[in-house]
């Protein structure tokens, strides 16, 4: 090592939280450093801050108030001694503030210089820079001039379908996917919005939309003296949102010839940059082979295991051994490239509600040891509203890319993520797809597949209702298991599943046999073979099989056929009629959530399907419309509220009552 451009540290502040934290805490470690984890007050008890050997309380939960504010990280890394700062992923991580404040304050940041991150970081400059250097990029508009007349007028020499980016940002937010030009202005008025929101920026690019294309990356390794290297694609085209939901390394749509030619176009651009540090260039890829620059992400990705199990590389390492000064130690040729390997996101969020992110308590809490897990959760553990809903990564690897997909899918199975809702199941019915064991998927695997995978097992279902009824039953304490006679006479249960409820009979013959027949449907046998605190193991229709279990005084919570279904015993409570979500007027929130936007005022008429207002959790938006045409007669919220699951924050008075009201008087 050069002495003079050498930089050395000794004690790391990692800003950020969750499993990037612990996952760097994990190298650095290895390589001798002292860890600080900052944390908001939401965070107070997480596994992230306990780990460190330090922590420093940054402030309160909103991002903006903690995780998001660089004064808060440079001061915290003063209190604490930290002389280097790595900022994991997100939004701070290609924060050029960030970095330029390290350089003043004298810490070391780990990852690229701040001109980098400013030239990278904004994706209409980025596109510029690329195409001076000759990277292929999709044909669009990244002009200064943002009115919608020049905006519709390069749709329209551009040609549809167009996809609006906001320059500023990442993660799906403020795009748009336009088909025509008639919903052109609206779409990019949205997309703006959105922008200026997320990013403090509303300004935006135009592309032409590739038609179901690959969407791939290359990974960049980048010393401080001209040397680059990249380390071969990942395929991350299973996207929701433009989210991506599983990643995979190499990908099935890229030969050898193809990947070396990337590779060396990526490590062409980063070198043209004096780039440091890690960093992937994206790109789409069409079904013709041609390849189109997108985008350059300057950190580490979240899906960078993918990469370490086929390279034996860790990437955390390189990042902290380039940030002191060192040299790269590897050349292109000591690259090698060996198995498969995928990741899946596991998300907080409700398939049966469009995906919504979830929050809460986290009852019960096991990944499986058979993949490589990265998570920061545990059991009794709070998933707050605030943050990003992905709270874990599955990642397996294998000879063979089937054997990868084969035992991934299988752990996903068998997680158990009891109390907090999931996508755990979609994932799994990802990896089983027909289309993706092929190889086949492009970035219009889900909206194209999107039924299929959410189709419900009717099998499972039955069986999974008169389960819930014989442990229902099983219940310690429950009334059945007091009264001797009761084995003799059916026992009555109401309760919820999902999103519906039922009313169901239990009849307990001798051998532990249940008769359970739900909605006057045909009864379900099913037996009891053996039944513990935490598990059952039964058997139907001569299958014998297993579920875990968790109880919580009302709910019960259970892990069967790799699917995790939360019930509540109703079987004591007042029966109630059951109304539509809104339907009664009652504007109530559908999780916890910020208000972003009020859209109307009390007094205003408004009409069925009208916007009322916005929330924001976990990095989304969701609109709140009214069911029902009529008058704002309530709004008990303002922007900036944080307001916790069902509240009633809106009021509609129905025309059709008001009416009625007339005529009354009348």
């Amino acid at each position: 090592m050069n002495n003079e451009s050498a930089t050395p540290f000794d004690k790391i502040l990692i800003a950020n939280r969750g499993e990037i934290a612990l996952r760097i805490m994990r190298s650095a470690r290895a390589m001798g450093y002292r860890t600080v984890a900052v944390y908001s007050t939401a965070d107070r008890h997480s596994r992230h801050v306990r780990e460190a050997d330090q922590a420093v309380c940054i402030g309160e939960a909103l991002p903006a108030q903690s995780y998001l504010c660089i004064d808060k990280i440079i001061e915290a890394a003063r209190l604490s001694g930290a002389d280097a700062i790595h900022p994991g992923y997100g939004f701070l991580a290609e924060n050029a503030k960030l970095a330029q404040a390290c350089m003043e304050a004298g810490i070391v940041f780990i990852g690229p210089s701040a001109q980098s991150i400013e030239a990278m970081g904004h994706k209409a400059g980025a596109k510029r820079l690329m195409m001076e250097a000759g990277v292929p990029c999709v044909p669009g508009y990244q002009g200064e001039d943002q009115s919608e007349a020049r905006m519709l007028q390069e749709a329209d020499r551009i040609g549809f379908p167009i996809m609006i980016k906001a320059t500023a940002g990442g993660g799906g937010r403020g795009m748009r996917l336009v088909q025509d030009g008639e919903h052109f202005v609206e779409a990019l008025r949205s997309a703006q919005s959105e922008a200026q929101s997320a990013f403090g920026d509303s300004e935006v690019i135009l592309e032409r939309a590739i038609v179901e294309p690959r969407h791939i990356e290359i990974q960049i390794i980048a010393d401080r003296y001209g040397n680059a290297i990249h380390l071969g694609e990942r395929d991350c085209s299973i996207q929701r949102r433009h989210q991506k939901l599983v990643e995979e390394a190499p990908s099935p749509a890229v030969s050898p010839e193809l990947r070396a030619e990337m590779g060396a176009t990526a490590v062409k651009a980063v070198q043209g940059i004096n780039y440091q540090g890690a960093g992937t260039l994206e790109f789409l890829l069409d079904r013709d082979g041609n390849y189109y620059f997108m985008e350059m992400n300057t950190r580490l990705q979240v899906e960078h295991p993918v990469t370490e199990a086929i390279t034996g590389l860790d990437l955390v390492e390189l990042q902290l051994r380039i940030a002191a000064g060192e040299k790269l130690s590897l050349t292109q040729e000591d690259v090698q490239f060996e198995g498969h390997a995928i990741e899946v996101r596991l998300c907080a969020e409700s398939q049966a509600k469009s995906f919504m992110p979830q929050s809460g308590t986290m009852a019960a809490w096991q990944m499986p040891a058979t993949v490589r897990v990265e998570d920061a959760i545990e059991s009794g553990a709070e998933v707050p509203p605030f943050y990003d809903s992905m709270i874990a990564k599955l990642i397996s690897s294998g000879s063979t890319r089937e054997e990868a997909r084969r035992s991934l899918a299988s752990a996903l199975e068998d997680a158990v993520a009891l109390g907090v809702e999931t996508n755990q199941h979609f994932l799994a019915r990802c990896l089983r797809h027909p289309v993706f064991i092929k190889g086949d998927a492009t970035t219009g695997f889900v909206e194209e597949h999107g039924e299929a995978l959410l189709q419900a097992d009717d099998s499972t279902e039955v069986r999974a209702r008169a389960l819930a009824v014989v442990l229902l039953y099983l219940t310690p304490g429950n009334s059945a298991n007091r009264n001797g006679m009761a084995h003799r006479l059916p026992t009555i249960f109401r309760f919820a599943m999902g999103e519906k409820n039922y009313a169901a009979n239990v009849l307990r013959r001798d051998q532990g046999c249940f008769d359970v027949s739900i909605d006057g449907e045909q009864p379900v046998t099913i037996g009891v073979l053996d039944s513990r605190n935490d598990f059952v193991r039964f058997t139907c229709e001569g299958l014998d099989e297993t579920a875990i279990v968790y109880r919580d005084r009302e709910t019960l919570r259970f892990r069967y056929r790799g699917q995790a279904w939360n019930i509540e015993d109703h079987t004591h409570a007042p029966a109630t009629r059951g109304e539509e979500v809104g339907g009664d007027g009652k504007i109530r929130a559908s999780m916890n959530g910020r208000v972003v936007a009020v859209h109307v005022n009390v007094g205003d008429q408004v009409e069925a399907g009208q916007a009322i207002l916005v929330l924001e959790a976990m990095k989304m938006e969701h609109v709140h419309v009214t069911k029902v045409a009529g008058t704002v007669t309530a709004l008990s919220v303002s922007e900036g509220d944080q307001v916790p699951a069902a509240k009633i924050v809106a009021e509609i008075e129905s025309a059709r009552v008001e009416n009625d009201q007339q005529e009354t008087s009348r």
